[in-house]
């Protein structure tokens, strides 16, 4: 019993797991200025974006009835992958029970065969 070692014996509680971890210095003055100026650079960049996407008054307009279309195409696609699934599993299972019915002759074969050499 002496030469057992618990090496766990002082687990420290789960509310200070990341007591160490932050940073709660604040940020210079100078990398606030630069991480502005990159919000403010890919806020341009974002409205360039949108500016150069052509008929965006049509785009919304027509969004309720392409929805619509997506759905319904979705739909049969779930339908027709259905389809597809139960004759995958119809020749999956056709194809264990042909593998089980002949393991099955093949044991009593053999066991018939044993019976033979027995009797002799």
């Amino acid at each position: 019993m002496a030469d057992l070692n618990i090496t766990n014996l002082k687990m420290n509680s789960d509310k200070y797991i990341f007591k160490n971890k932050l940073s709660l210095r604040r940020k210079s003055k100078r990398k606030l200025y630069i991480e502005s100026a990159f919000m403010f650079i890919l806020s341009i960049l974002l409205v360039y974006l949108n500016y150069l996407i052509p008929n965006k008054i049509l785009l919304f307009q027509n969004l309720l009835t392409n929805l619509n279309k997506s759905f319904i195409l979705s739909k049969g696609l779930f339908v027709s992958l259905y389809d597809i699934f139960v004759v995958l599993f119809i020749l999956i299972s056709s194809i264990v029970c042909l593998i089980l019915l002949i393991g099955t002759f093949y044991r009593i074969y053999k066991i018939f065969k044993r019976n033979k050499k027995t009797i002799r």
